[in-house]
């Protein structure tokens, strides 16, 4: 039997049919309307979850099962992402834009994302491809390209008012994570490390990737340093390379993600900002 839940539709402006259809769809007795845009459901069946999410993706929504009780207070930890999840850009493809190769870069990037290609060795691909830029290429990628998505510093503002930390692990690197870390005041950050020599990018990684296994060890690892339960972990994504992350964590957020990954993740967010998280729980 499962244990019912509240589903969260997030909505600009839902439809009242919509939301009748959709209650009625999920066994859903009890409807909160807190906000414009939020409509909890309490005591939703989550043996509907599948039909009942279709229905909100089908309308535009953003949607979830969320245990009733649980309050984003209740985390003591969020792992995030950086690439296309807390920024709004794929750093090493604006790097290749710079030199002129963006397109060649983007598309192995696009491949290694959707989980066509070891991550490890089409990084070291692309990376091969940017030898011989000038270091300033990185500072001018975070200086005039990179910005947080949408809702980000909102997400980061909760945790830092509920006391939560914040892990930002990276298959990108240091160059930008460091100075995220610095800007927004995240507790820690874990990224790939470029080769540079006088002053230029060599084409070369120093140290050991930052890939998708990697991602979830430092997930663990910074779990049991701070003695906390799987449950107080959150963490969001967007590609292949994080989903044992997103395994690994209490709840797993794909965020504007591949398909492969918003089908595997406990909470797929499409439409809204990382705001969204904020709302699903009360």
């Amino acid at each position: 039997m499962s244990t019912l839940k509240t589903l969260v539709v997030l909505a600009p402006q839902p439809d009242p049919q919509h939301i009748t259809d959709i209650a009625h769809l999920a066994e859903a007795p009890h409807l909160d309307h807190p906000h414009i845009d939020v409509v909890r459901m309490r005591g939703a069946n989550p043996a509907h979850s599948q039909s009942v999410l279709e229905r909100c993706r089908g309308h535009g929504y953003d949607a979830a099962f969320v245990d009733s009780g649980r309050a984003f207070a209740d985390f003591r930890l969020l792992v995030s992402d950086m690439d296309s999840t807390l920024i709004n850009i794929e750093c090493i493809d604006e790097i290749a834009d710079i030199k002129g190769i963006k397109p060649q870069v983007a598309d192995i990037t696009e491949r290694a994302m959707r989980g066509e290609l070891d991550f490890a060795a089409a990084l070291r691909e692309r990376v091969a491809l940017l030898a011989g830029l000038p270091e300033s290429a990185l500072r001018q990628v975070y200086e005039e390209r990179l910005k947080l998505n949408p809702g980000a510093e909102s997400l980061l503002d909760a945790c830092k008012r509920f006391g939560i930390k914040t892990l930002l692990v990276s298959g990108g690197f240091t160059y930008f994570t460091e100075r995220l870390k610095a800007d927004y005041d995240l507790d820690y950050a874990y990224a790939n490390q470029l080769e540079i020599v006088d002053g230029k990018l060599t084409g070369r990684l120093q140290g050991e990737v930052v890939d998708a296994e990697a991602k979830k060890r430092l997930l663990v690892s910074t779990r049991d340093a701070l003695k906390l339960k799987p449950g107080q972990v959150m963490a969001v994504g967007d590609g292949a390379n994080d989903l044992p992350m997103l395994r690994e964590a209490g709840v797993g957020v794909a965020y504007h993600a591949k398909p492969r990954v918003s089908a595997e993740a406990d909470i797929a967010i499409e439409h809204g900002g990382l705001d969204a998280i904020l709302r699903l729980f009360h």
